[in-house]
């Protein structure tokens, strides 16, 4: 998320509440340059327009998980994962002890069957997106994966998973996209199995502090730590490629880079026992390799949180 160099103010007297009803008074024209503005305080209250606004976006992007089926089945088959080595370290061999590995806002499902390739008995993944879970369950299909896929918001999983995820995990890039930490944290609490361990990997929101400075090292960015939500259309390049709807025709999306305090003040706040909190100099997506290796190792770019339940 980029901070938005953009003189209008979005959040005064005269904004509209929320994107629909811009489009009533007539000011989406307005809008359709604005690729980045700052949520308004009607849009950062709105839990449930919010995720509906995700979804949409998302059931976009997921033709960029279409295009990489092919080669996420060949990756599962081979017996490899998509989880970075830091994840699979948190943790650890699965194959002894963890029954089933339940995946919150799941994508494509590559790194939820990357679990089972990790040594879980069945995997399950939770996507609001009905165009990711269908790669997902192509994915599943042509692998032959014990796994299943449910359709719901995060905030919203089916209560029949309570207590019985010997692994629950949520990984990179997803935090960023939701509207309520505290009851996020409150599903991962009633997800996991007793002696059941919590694993979220994520990227650091200092990363959004630094960018490279075009000779290999960092520059200071201008956005503002403190910021709260933005909304925002489009997607940058590194992180989903170009689609085939243009940019300016794509739907709203809002985002936030919740502080590192914040995140880890809703797991506690759900009851969650914390056994480590650790921050990594980890490219967790890319978005810095025009900065040198030695450079980006200055810098922490994602943190994990490892947790039981109490």
């Amino acid at each position: 998320m980029a901070a938005h160099d953009d003189t209008r103010d979005p959040t005064g007297p005269d904004a509209p509440d929320t994107l629909a009803e811009a489009d009533e008074l007539g000011e989406a024209d307005d809008l359709d340059d604005l690729d980045v503005r700052p949520a308004t305080p009607a849009e950062e209250a709105d839990v449930r327009s919010w995720h509906a606004a995700n979804r949409l976006a998302w059931n976009e992007a997921a033709e960029d998980y279409e295009r990489w089926l092919d080669d996420a089945v060949a990756l599962i088959r081979s017996g490899r994962s998509s989880l970075f080595p830091v994840e699979q370290d948190l943790m650890g061999p699965l194959r002894d002890h963890c029954r089933r590995a339940i995946h919150v806002q799941c994508a494509g499902g590559q790194d939820t069957l990357s679990l089972w390739n990790q040594g879980a008995a069945e995997v399950v993944g939770i996507d609001f997106s009905p165009r990711m879970l269908a790669v997902a369950r192509r994915l599943a299909e042509a692998t032959g994966a014990p796994a299943t896929f449910i359709e719901a918001d995060v905030l919203d999983v089916p209560h029949d998973l309570d207590g019985t995820g010997d692994l629950v995990y949520t990984g990179r890039g997803s935090i960023i996209w939701l509207a309520d930490l505290d009851a996020w944290a409150a599903v991962l609490y009633r997800l996991l199995a007793p002696g059941g361990r919590l694993v979220v990997f994520e990227g650091h929101p200092a990363e959004w502090l630094f960018d490279g400075d075009g000779e290999g090292g960092w520059t200071m960015t201008d956005y503002d730590y403190f910021a709260g939500a933005e909304a925002s259309r489009g997607w940058h390049p590194g992180y989903i490629a170009q689609l085939s709807i243009p940019d300016g025709e794509q739907h709203w999306k809002y985002a936030r880079a919740w502080t590192l305090g914040e995140v880890i003040t809703a797991l506690l706040g759900a009851g969650l026992r914390l056994q480590r909190v650790a921050e990594h100099p980890v490219d967790w997506w890319g978005g810095h390799r025009d900065v040198r290796a030695d450079q980006r190792g200055r810098v922490p770019l994602s943190f994990s949180v490892v947790a039981t339940r109490d």
